[in-house]
């Protein structure tokens, strides 16, 4: 069984959760530079097995999608043109930047490492990771 990665793409950055190989524990991976994130995916996937992709879907409170799927769409379309014997499934990201804040405060980290916005990049990616591993056990 192979691992599951979850990314949380932004315009500039972009934060990277993966499973641990039985699919049971979402664990933030790291924050890359999002024009160098293909590159980062296609290293780790020489070193470790991914079974599927899973990405943050941005819609706004409304329901419509985000405008940032514009910048998404592409890097999703080279994954699967690359890959396309590897899933990709997505997971609406609404809210995690707002729950990934909270988490950090209620772990009682400080005000100076909640204002990483890598850290926060990296624990959205782990929320939606945990979201797609919760909806898949229901």
């Amino acid at each position: 069984m192979g691992r599951i990665l979850a990314i949380d793409y932004g315009r500039k950055k972009s934060g990277v959760a993966v499973t641990d190989p039985m699919q049971i524990i979402a664990n933030g991976l790291t924050t890359v530079s999002s024009h160098e994130l293909f590159d980062f995916i296609v290293k780790y996937m020489q070193d470790e097995e991914v079974e599927k992709i899973v990405m943050g879907y941005p819609t706004q409170t409304t329901g419509e999608v985000s405008e940032s799927m514009k910048y998404i769409e592409p890097f999703v379309n080279r994954l699967k043109k690359n890959f396309p014997e590897l899933p990709v499934e997505w997971v609406d990201e609404r809210f995690t930047s707002k729950i990934a804040f909270q988490a950090m405060i209620d772990g009682g980290l400080k005000k100076k490492a909640r204002q990483n916005k890598a850290l926060i990049d990296k624990v959205s990616a782990t929320i939606i990771l945990q979201t797609y591993l919760e909806q898949k056990h229901i």
